[in-house]
């Protein structure tokens, strides 16, 4: 590869990821693939630019930190996807990976935009460059390929990178929050405001049964059969074309109202009323969703004319809030 021909590629595969990466809260199968060969491939380019650049990029002051950045996103997605889940500072591979990708992120394009020069049809489009991107892409497949091979436990992962944990066990399974939520319990005379109906948490058990998979954001995913009642029959007589569900913690999501009949209010999961740390008295399950939208405390649940926009910047403060923070209420 020439030299602008590597920087080129790199920033486009660096591009390529941060897409994914973002994509991977909400996308299909297709959105992981392309994000881990991306990946797989980033780390041959990086042999033609270490190769041309080490002793220069060690002699500066920075060159080492970005380095280990660079090595430090490529380790840590390597490692979660071969199941092997050390912890670091509270955090798995999986958690650092994220960080550390996103820093990579906003370096590279800051270099781009200081140092990039026009590439030239000679960097991109010669026989010998066509031919070596082409052995590189090769390389990220079959390595991307070789981690799914029968008998790895890297294999065992879901389509999303997630391992199974605690499946039909209960509350077993693992229990995380978006961000930092950590409500405390809500008291015994919980209340569901629908509209202009309230609901104690046994009136929510109406004995409606789905079996879904919770697919963690942090690595994990647990299939369970939850219990409660369907949305449909919560709201039904009220208007409205969107429905927000909302948490004590204001952290809510909104679906369109066509939805209702595919969403559960559970109260209980594998036959056990839920755990406080699973969501109780009521947590969301929104089958075919990644998990953070499987909104936990629930103590409203709303009909709105229109979606509603400010849902995904409630998960990055509700964690702020009193009750996001374990404040008593007032």
């Amino acid at each position: 590869m020439t030299p602008r021909g590597t920087d080129w590629t790199l920033a486009a595969l660096v591009a390529v990821m941060a897409a994914t990466g973002a994509l991977t809260l909400f996308g299909g199968p297709w959105v992981f693939v392309i994000h881990d060969v991306a990946g797989l491939a980033v780390g041959g380019v990086l042999v033609w630019k270490f190769a041309r650049v080490w002793r220069r990029a060690f002699a500066h002051r920075l060159g080492p930190a970005a380095a280990l950045l660079v090595l430090g996103t490529l380790l840590t997605g390597v490692i979660w996807s071969s199941a092997i889940h050390p912890r670091a500072f509270g955090y798995n591979p999986l958690n650092l990976h994220s960080v550390l990708g996103a820093a990579l992120i906003v370096i590279v394009a800051s270099h781009a935009f200081a140092r990039a020069k026009r590439p030239r049809r000679r960097d991109l489009l010669t026989r010998r460059q066509v031919l070596t991107s082409a052995g590189v892409g090769l390389f990220a497949l079959l390595a991307y390929q070789a981690q799914k091979t029968p008998g790895l436990a890297s294999a065992k992962r879901r389509w999303t990178g997630s391992y199974e944990k605690g499946s039909f066990e209960g509350n077993a399974f693992p229990s995380t929050s978006w961000v930092a939520d950590k409500p405390r319990p809500l008291p015994n005379d919980y209340r569901l405001r629908v509209g202009d109906r309230t609901y104690l948490a046994a009136e929510l058990d109406t004995g409606d049964e789905l079996t879904a998979t919770l697919d963690c954001t942090g690595g994990f995913y647990s299939t369970q059969i939850w219990r409660g009642t369907r949305l449909d029959r919560l709201l039904e007589g009220y208007p409205g074309t969107h429905i927000r569900v909302v948490s004590v913690t204001g952290y809510r999501w909104g679906f369109d109202r066509s939805e209702a009949g595919d969403l559960l209010l559970a109260t209980h999961v594998g036959g056990e009323p839920l755990s406080h740390a699973h969501g109780a008295p009521a947590r969301l399950v929104a089958p075919g969703q990644r998990g953070f939208i499987w909104v936990k405390w629930v103590t409203r649940i709303e009909l709105h004319d229109g979606p509603d926009p400010g849902a995904l910047i409630s998960t990055l403060t509700s964690s702020f809030t009193p009750a996001g923070r374990g404040s008593a209420p007032e």
